[in-house]
């Protein structure tokens, strides 16, 4: 079994909510150490090829974002899990029912979490 990811990338459309979220529910964590990005030209942070290459497993919320990394980055995704939570925009930052949905749909990822 290969060991778990420790540094990971979560992503989402303006790194605002969703991804910003689940980037602070790693803020001190032992195992795990995070950063988010998103894919848009209007993003806080907009993703780049160096936040793919620090990450060895990156998370994506909805189906386009993994689409738009695979265009824009493929050879920088090479071998890195890219793994889709299927959070909708539906929520605030911090947001306590965002924050519970990120743990339960990342636990069978994170056991440490």
């Amino acid at each position: 079994m290969p060991p778990e990811p420790r540094q990971l990338l979560f992503i989402c459309s303006q790194n605002r909510w969703r991804s910003l979220t689940a980037e602070r529910l790693f803020d001190g964590h032992s195992h795990y150490e995070a950063r988010s990005a998103g894919t848009e030209p209007g993003a806080r942070v907009r993703v780049t090829a160096g936040h793919l290459s620090w990450a060895e497993a990156v998370f994506v919320m909805e189906r386009r974002h993994a689409e738009r990394l695979r265009a824009k980055f493929g050879a920088a995704l090479a071998g890195k899990p890219v793994i889709n939570l299927r959070i909708p925009d539906n929520y605030q930052f911090m947001d306590a029912s965002l924050q519970q949905l990120l743990r339960e749909k990342l636990q069978e990822h994170l056991p440490r979490l």
